[in-house]
């Protein structure tokens, strides 16, 4: 049985939010990609979020939707991560070989947009780097239809097997008070039957025009959650097809040359739009004072990110909240009194990557 858990964390700092106050703005970017690295564009989106905010820059209707696209596409990769180890850890092969199999095929989709497979840089101020390629939105829509009875086959394996719900079912139980007064956010808040999403509660970008629900649980135990993180996917793959359909016309990104380079064909034609590209090249984008802290529903809980500028084009400062530093320090209190092989599921159902807690 187990009396104490006492997790010790730091051995992937590397000082992230101090670097973040040598580098421009767009050097900066990159660096949040490596913080949750099965959730990349999600933390890119949010710090781009925040410079949006301070410097009140408008982005084009065609730019939010693709945004929403990628960021469900990367709710899925995380989900297929966490329920895939999960039930490797738990003692299941083969969920793990289908959901890694599923998420090379998402990464196709990153690098068909960025050039890269995980760290992509996709999402920036003003918008996204590049216009979705031809064929994409296609082959995106193919893998909505074959992913849904690829996510049957998981449940067929996992979710009524006997052995998968005496591992889950009663372990790792938080109550939605406890839940709050830990700070949880996301899978683990819901799973205690919490229905806070800030898709739906802080609405950002056009979540609030799209339809989806809010999977809940009832009994805040690692069976819910997994069963959370099941149904989340599909409800990602309804706001994937939702954004291919209703996507416009149009840039996909701000046309203001403080913020985004100018296009090839503009640096061939004017004098002003190679200045703009030189100055933004050089010394990026110019943020005036001010400070913001913007909040996003990162599919692991609410990410958050707290940027002071002062008029230049580094940051003053930027704070970086991961949700899985609060779900890592409730160890103690959902591991004690349990068995030891309990703790495995415990950890695995708690969703934690090392990057972003210690930054």
């Amino acid at each position: 049985m187990v009396t104490r858990a006492d997790p010790h964390i730091g051995l992937l700092h590397r000082g992230t939010e101090k670097l973040i106050e040598y580098k421009t703005y767009m050097q900066a970017l990159p660096y949040l990609d490596r913080l949750d690295y099965v959730s990349m564009m999600t933390q890119e989106h949010t710090f781009s979020l925040a410079i949006e905010e301070i410097g009140n820059i408008k982005i084009p209707k065609k730019a939010k939707y693709i945004r929403v696209l990628f960021l469900e596409i990367t709710r899925i990769l995380n989900h297929l991560l966490a329920v895939g180890c999960h039930a490797l850890d738990v003692g299941a092969m083969t969920p793990f070989m289908w959901a890694f199999e599923e998420r090379e095929k998402l990464m196709e989709f990153y690098e068909r947009v960025s050039g890269a497979r995980m760290h992509a840089a996709y999402i920036r101020p003003g918008g996204v780097s590049m216009d979705i390629p031809l064929g994409l939105v296609e082959d995106i829509y193919s893998f909505c239809d074959q992913f849904r009875s690829r996510l049957n086959e998981i449940e067929e394996m996992l979710t009524d097997s006997r052995i998968w719900k005496e591992r889950l079912i009663g372990v790792g139980i938080v109550s939605a008070k406890n839940a709050i007064e830990l700070g949880f956010s996301g899978v683990m808040l819901r799973g205690s039957g919490v229905s806070w999403d800030l898709r739906k509660s802080q609405s950002y970008e056009i979540y609030s025009k799209l339809n989806f629900s809010i999977p809940v649980g009832n009994f805040g135990d690692c069976y819910d959650r997994y069963l959370i993180r099941i149904e989340e996917m599909r409800q990602s793959l309804i706001l994937i097809e939702q954004c291919l359909s209703l996507l416009p016309e149009g840039s996909s990104k701000t046309i203001n040359e403080k913020v985004s380079s100018p296009s090839r064909l503009d640096m061939k034609n004017s004098m002003e739009a190679i200045i703009s590209h030189f100055k933004i090249s050089t010394e990026g984008i110019i943020l005036p004072f001010g400070e913001t802290y913007i909040s996003t529903e990162a599919p692991k809980g609410e990410f958050s990110v707290y940027l002071i500028s002062n008029n230049t084009g580094i940051p003053y400062r930027c704070k970086i909240k991961s949700p899985g530093f609060n779900h890592l320090q409730s160890l103690n209190e959902m591991v004690t009194g349990s068995m030891i092989a309990d703790v495995v599921t415990i950890i695995g159902t708690q969703d934690i990557v090392f990057g972003e807690i210690d930054r």
